[in-house]
């Protein structure tokens, strides 16, 4: 039998853009993209500056206002809940203006948060490789891009060379096979992939998610699949490029334009993974069967259908996921085998690079419309972008969140990670973000994860509830 030649995606990307084998591990990789937040970027700029560097290609470097900013409609150019935002958002700021950078200030038309913008304004492409100093950088894998987190001295060695040093992991296929039935989305996918091999299953490899359920998700969900691989340890999560992804990045600002997106497009074409290309690791899970997802734990694997009961620690595979279980029950204040919804909330959060784009405001205003917010609830809306937040007030949907009862508010980070403001503190959030750990969003804040029709469902009836049963 003749043995496979097929490439995947991510060696084909990987190939390309190898400027030298360093050992039998790793390679000089091109960077293509650097993203800079004030958080960690402001860092990273203090660092090249006091080093007496200058960025090597600014056109290459896109820095943004939104991991510290205040979310408060009518914010100003340095309102923070952190102590140390104020500095941070400046600092980036000045150093932005000073080396000419593509910059994104809190108060401009495209701000947002990273990992929507990117995407959204065409800074990332299919074949593109990205890096920006947070770990969901892999969200941008969405679009087809080999995008992943790095740390401040790594983006300090990006400005000044735009090149990394990367060992090459092994490839894992999911196939999310079937159709998704109404009321289940993106979130519960990679929810039930997360639950299924666990928070650690990821390790060591590249990720690519394929089937006919990823086919048929818009790029949205997609971008929302790729955004939780690093909840299950992968540092690259992608979905390989396709004519949905063109359509998607066609016009947009700093997409290729004539002649160039005709070129750009052609090769974009030749990325998908052939065939009869192998890989390291492949799962299948059956899409047909999905139900909505909710997490019940203090990790992302500690998940199930929203219809099951808080499982038994004694259920666990080994020790060390029993004693995680006994300390999740004690956090989370719950019990075994009574079942998670009914669960009463005090907070129904939607916010997050995983899930505030357009799609995402549309499930949830599905829920909301005509509805209200169960009295003693805290409601919180922050659109992942402004470009999402103008045109969700434009097809109306800033109403319905209103009128149900949902605080509206500018885009920014907000509350999906705790940076100072203690709102959360001590009650339980079901939240649409990407990280249930333990004060994740406030000192003892217990968060389950879901989708944002989920968690607009919970918002009406002051508990966890199915979204299925309010449609």
């Amino acid at each position: 039998m003749k043995p496979p030649t097929g490439t995947t995606f991510f060696d084909k990307v990987w190939r390309d853009h190898v400027i030298a084998k360093l050992d039998q591990e790793s390679d000089l990789i091109q960077v293509d993209r650097l993203v800079l937040h004030e958080l960690s970027g402001s860092q990273a700029l203090r660092a090249l500056e006091e080093a007496g560097r200058k960025p090597i290609s600014r056109g290459q470097v896109f820095t943004v206002i939104e991991h510290l900013i205040s979310t408060q409609p009518g914010r100003g150019p340095c309102d923070s809940v952190s102590s140390s935002g104020p500095a941070m958002i400046q600092t980036t700021r000045d150093a932005s203006k000073k080396y000419g950078l593509h910059f994104i200030d809190y108060d401009d038309p495209r701000q947002g948060i990273a990992h929507v913008v990117a995407p959204e304004l065409g800074i990332a492409f299919p074949g593109a490789t990205l890096v920006c100093c947070d770990s969901h950088t892999s969200t941008i894998g969405g679009v087809g891009a080999l995008a992943w987190g790095i740390g401040a001295s790594e983006a300090e060695h990006v400005l000044a060379t735009q090149t990394l040093a990367q060992a090459k992991p092994k490839t894992m296929r999911v196939n999310f096979e079937g159709t998704l039935r109404p009321g289940v989305f993106a979130k519960d996918m990679i929810l039930a992939l997360i639950g299924t091999i666990g928070a650690q299953g990821g390790i060591g490899y590249a990720t690519e998610y394929a089937g006919s359920a990823v086919r048929d998700l818009p790029i949205d969900g997609r971008l929302t699949l790729c955004n939780m691989s690093i909840e299950f340890s992968c540092k690259y999560g992608f979905v390989a490029p396709d004519e949905k992804t063109f359509a998607y990045l066609k016009g947009a600002e700093f997409s290729p334009k004539g002649a160039a997106w005709e070129k750009a497009t052609s090769y974009w074409r030749t990325l998908k993974t052939d065939d009869d290309a192998v890989f390291d690791k492949e799962i299948t899970i059956d899409c047909d069967a999905l139900e909505p997802q909710v997490t019940w734990g203090i990790s992302p694997q500690q998940v199930g259908s929203i219809r099951a009961t808080v499982p038994r620690p004694s259920q666990a595979v080994d020790k060390e996921a029993n004693a995680l279980g006994e300390r999740a029950l004690t956090y989370m204040k719950l019990h075994a085998d009574e079942p998670i919804r009914g669960t009463p909330i005090d907070v129904a959060y939607i916010g997050s690079c995983t899930n505030a784009r357009l799609t995402d405001l549309r499930a949830a205003a599905q829920i909301l419309k005509g509805r209200k917010v169960k009295a003693g609830i805290q409601a919180i809306c922050v659109p992942g972008s402004t470009p999402v937040k103008r045109a969700a007030e434009a097809e109306g949907i800033d109403k319905i969140f209103k009128d149900a009862g949902f605080e509206w508010h500018e885009s920014a980070c907000g509350f999906c990670g705790h940076i100072g403001d203690n709102r959360f503190a001590d009650l339980r959030v079901i939240s649409t973000t990407n990280r249930n750990f333990e004060s994740r969003q406030g000192p003892k804040t217990r968060t389950h994860l879901a989708s944002p029709a989920t968690v607009a469902a919970s918002a009406i009836m002051g508990c966890i509830a199915d979204a299925r049963e309010l449609s």
